[in-house]
This record gives structure tokens, C-alpha cells and sequence, in this order.
């Protein structure tokens, strides 16, 4: 009777020990922005009476158009790692019939320019030896057109 007892008392302990295993199989989450990335160059783009269209050339295809609110475009960005929400930005575009009326929500700053483009050199200034030669154009001084054939041979 104590073995039965021992053995079923075995059995269940280690069944339930099972089920708190589980918490440390989970399987790996990806760590993928999802979303529309809106920018704050993108939202300087945007007037009021601008089409559908028009908007969705600037902005992209919303992620949320809902059924209820017809007039209303939702621009949503998540981005989480190992599960937990990082960064989270919602943009919403509202309309009337077919005219952007106004927009509000966060979004991305503009980007810091890159020192490197700040100290690029600027290109030469007009150079006779970067200029393209064209020696059938009877204008250019520069190039001296000599014909293949003499005259009179």
C-alpha cells in the first residue's frame, strides 16, 4: 500500500514540475519592428486637402483602416524585443469625404544629418580637362577640327 502510495505521490509530483518546466521552453520571439515608420519629413509633406491618394503616396498604406471610422487612416508602430514593447508610435489621419482634414500622434524625429556629408568636397569647378571634347561642333574654340580628306584630292 505504501509503495502504491509512494509511486502515485512520485508520479504526480513530477507531472506538476512538468507543467512549471514549460515556462522555460517558450519558443524565441523574433525582435521585428512592425508598423508603419513615420517620419517627421513625411509628416512635413502633409496639407490639409490633400486626396487619399496623395496621402498614401506620402505616408504609405495605413495599417488600420478601420470599418467604423471610415474617415480615419491609423498609422501604427511597435517595436519590441524578447516580448516587451520598446518603442510604440500611433499616427492617425483623419479625412472628410476625400480631403485630408487633419492629422495627429507621434512619430519618428528627423534624422541627424551625417557629419560625413558635411564635409564632402565640392565638386571642381568648370575644368577644361573634365569637359567633354565634341569635335564636330564648328563652334568649340577649344578643339581644333581637322577634315579626313584634303580638299582637291
Amino acid at each position: 500500500m505504501k509503495a502504491r502510495l509512494l509511486t502515485v505521490f512520485m508520479t504526480s509530483s513530477l507531472l506538476l514540475t512538468g507543467c512549471s518546466v514549460v515556462n522555460f521552453l517558450t519558443p524565441h520571439k523574433l525582435d521585428i519592428p512592425q508598423g508603419n515608420e513615420i517620419t517627421a519629413n513625411q509628416v512635413e509633406l502633409l496639407r490639409v486637402g490633400m486626396t487619399r491618394a496623395q496621402v498614401r503616396f506620402v505616408l504609405g498604406t495605413p495599417l488600420l483602416t478601420d470599418p467604423f471610422h471610415k474617415d480615419r487612416w491609423d498609422y501604427i508602430f511597435r517595436d519590441s524585443r524578447a516580448g516587451v514593447v520598446r518603442e510604440s508610435h500611433d499616427f492617425k489621419v483623419f479625412f472628410n469625404d476625400n480631403s485630408l482634414v487633419r492629422w495627429e500622434g507621434s512619430y519618428f524625429p528627423a534624422p541627424k544629418t551625417n557629419q560625413v556629408e558635411k564635409t564632402k568636397p565640392l565638386p571642381p569647378e568648370s575644368n577644361l580637362m573634365s569637359m567633354p571634347i565634341n569635335p564636330g561642333d564648328p563652334n568649340s574654340k577649344d578643339v581644333e577640327v581637322k577634315p579626313l580628306l584634303k580638299e582637291g584630292s
